[in-house]
């Protein structure tokens, strides 16, 4: 589902991009591209279940220095579909390699300041290894094979 909308006079619009959600056991996974503030409780919440032991959630935000270089904020941009699509695709993968009850991937495009979130995700399952395991190996496959593209705002 896509909706774009704009509240009030000259306010600035934003779009909300929810691809996907799945049902499962009562929670309901998520695979999201947003333009505002992620939600990281609601993405927690998205994957939590009572015949879990582990929930897990990863954030990863703007920090304001890469080695002795200041950034003023990130902006990323994405061609959404086949990001969705390629998100979905390392979801269902996770699913198959550990015994996941439920995993939520939400990215966001647009500028990100320092401190803000830029992509939260989050897995459950009995145990927490397989959470870890789980998150470490989604990170490193978004940053290889979302086309989602970052451009660094340097401050001067």
């Amino acid at each position: 589902m896509r909706s774009s909308f704009t509240t009030g006079p000259k306010s600035a619009s934003f779009r909300l991009l929810v691809v996907v959600s799945w049902l499962a056991g009562g929670m309901t996974s998520m695979i999201k591209i947003v333009v505002d503030a992620i939600d990281e409780q609601a993405t927690l919440e998205s994957v939590k279940s009572s015949r879990c032991g582990a929930a897990l959630l990863f954030v990863g935000s703007t920090r304001q220095f890469t080695g002795s270089r200041e950034t003023e904020q990130l902006k990323y941009e994405c061609y959404e579909e086949m990001a969705v699509k390629v998100l979905s695709d390392l979801r269902r993968q996770a699913m198959e390699k550990w015994p996941l009850e439920a995993c939520s991937l939400v990215h966001r495009v647009g500028t990100v300041e320092v401190g803000q979130a830029s992509i939260a995700v989050a897995a459950s399952s009995p145990h927490r290894i397989d959470c870890f395991e789980a998150l470490a190996w989604l990170m490193d496959q978004v940053k290889k094979q979302v086309p989602i593209w970052k451009q660094i705002g340097r401050a001067h």
